[in-house]
């Protein structure tokens, strides 16, 4: 690929008053699997010894917006900073014509798209590399690492979706309707019906987050950007979660990966099941698991008591793979 030209255009990064995009960043609009254009920021520390580079990889639904603060502590320690929107989200392009509506094909789309968000940036990423990736974006960070990616030095994910929680219901009957809607070409039709309107939501009966502020700073954003917003699944797209997940899981592609691998995981998740996160970690070649008590699903938004559990991790990380006193 010619990284020259690899960029169609400078994209927008979008802010509302307290959360607005850190200084020294810039997006850009690129091309993913079937030329859809796909959207990522690049953020580089000002000033002083850039320790590496981190990628990071939001969970479904989520926008590079949502991650200004991370972004913004990620790089006070040193670290350039590659986010990106997944394809079907954020400002990368949709999968259908109704915005709103979460949906998916193919885990090996998504898997090229982040080879090739990787391509395009590669000449401008300081070594070493650590992966941090949310939810969807954990368990697609870990497929990529099963499927040979070398260039990352390690690997922190936040609650990744390895095994999806089904409420009442049981996995095979899940399994079950979820074959029967593919078969009768209800790929993009809502699960069971229910859009689960985005701008509907509350704190009180639908956040992921025991903090307040910073679940309402990101309404915020998101009333500030309609199109930033995402609604329920389809059925297409819980294929493909069922399908990224039992890939993942694998035992052998497990042990395959080598580099340090923490898993941070909400104790109280209502979203994924943390067992499962337990047990990947446990049959990584050098896994390590964190649970963070009272936490639910979206760890890196959470109180900054749990919050910073979660920053531990990652400091305690690139200290290994980026020791400060080699930067210096």
């Amino acid at each position: 690929m010619n990284r020259a030209a690899a960029f169609a255009a400078q994209a927008p990064l979008m802010g509302v008053p307290g959360a607005m995009p850190p200084p020294s960043g810039r997006g850009d609009w690129f091309r993913g699997a079937g030329g859809l254009r796909l959207r990522a920021g690049l953020w580089t520390p000002a000033g002083g010894v850039v320790r590496g580079t981190v990628v990071l990889s939001p969970g479904r639904t989520e926008p590079i917006e949502k991650y200004y603060e991370l972004i913004g502590n990620l790089l006070a320690r040193g670290f350039c900073v590659l986010a990106h929107d997944w394809r079907g989200q954020g400002l990368s392009a949709r999968l259908l014509p109704d915005r709103l509506k979460g949906h998916a094909r193919a885990v090996e789309e998504f898997l090229d798209d982040y080879q090739r968000l990787l391509e395009t940036y590669e000449a401008r990423l300081p070594r070493p590399w650590i992966m941090i990736g949310h939810s969807m974006g954990g368990a697609l960070n870990l497929l990529t690492l099963q499927e040979g990616e070398a260039r990352f030095s390690a690997a922190l994910l936040s609650s990744p979706m390895l095994r999806i929680r089904t409420d009442k219901r049981s996995m095979w009957s899940v399994k079950l309707a979820v074959r029967w809607n593919l078969r009768h070409g209800r790929a993009a039709d809502y699960v069971l019906g229910n859009s689960d309107d985005p701008f509907e939501h509350s704190f009180e009966t639908d956040a992921l987050t025991r903090d307040e502020v910073r679940y309402e700073l990101w309404r915020q954003q998101l009333y500030a950007c309609p199109h930033l917003a995402i609604g329920g699944p389809t059925w297409g797209w819980l294929a493909f979660a069922l399908d990224a997940g039992e890939r993942a899981l694998k035992p052998k592609a497990l042990k395959s990966v080598k580099i340090p691998v923490c898993i941070v995981q909400g104790a109280d998740d209502s979203r994924v099941w943390k067992q499962t996160a337990r047990w990947a970690a446990r049959r990584l070649g050098r896994g390590r698991y964190v649970e963070v008590e009272g936490a639910e699903h979206e760890v890196i938004m959470e109180t900054d008591d749990r919050r910073a559990l979660f920053l531990r991790e990652f400091d305690a990380m690139a200290d290994y793979v980026a020791p400060r006193e080699e930067a210096a």
